[in-house]
């Protein structure tokens, strides 16, 4: 039997989880190609994990998953492949991979599953992050991180 303030912890987490997540995607739907665009990216990643941890937690209190039609949620544009995204492009093809992973078994019932692919999208999304970072730091789009003292 499942504890009743267990689901109704598990199903607040899980709204606030939606709503971060509907945010992050939104703050990419709305962005100009500008300097946030690896805070932005950092924020999806922490959206997804946070999707991730309550899904756990929804599955721990006895939830199944409410399966989605993928069809409904092309990713925003400055994260699609024909956005001229900033980045390697071998972390933009293992964020693709984990987008698609995700769409696919957010069509099913397995909410452990939408978990790791949460989780793996937002480590991409992360590795992703700090990348862009780099690069935009280091062209003078973003001002460095750390200032370097000299010897």
């Amino acid at each position: 039997m499942v504890d009743p303030a267990q689901e109704e912890e598990a199903e607040a987490a899980f709204g606030s989880a939606q709503q971060e997540w509907r945010a992050a995607l939104e703050a990419h739907r709305l962005a100009p190609p500008d300097a946030g665009f690896s805070a932005r990216l950092t924020v999806l990643s922490e959206a997804a994990r946070a999707e991730a941890d309550a899904c756990r937690a929804a599955d721990a209190a006895g939830f199944a998953w409410p399966p989605h039609r993928a069809a409904s949620s092309a990713p925003p544009y400055e994260l699609r492949p024909d956005s001229r995204r900033r980045g390697p492009e071998e972390l933009w093809r293992r964020f693709d991979a984990a987008a698609a992973d995700l769409s696919r078994v957010a069509a099913g019932t397995d909410i452990l599953a939408v978990a790791d692919a949460y989780a793996e999208l937002g480590e991409a999304a992360r590795e992703l992050a700090q990348a862009v970072q780099r690069e935009d730091e280091a062209s003078g789009l973003l001002g460095r991180a750390r200032v370097r003292r000299s010897a």
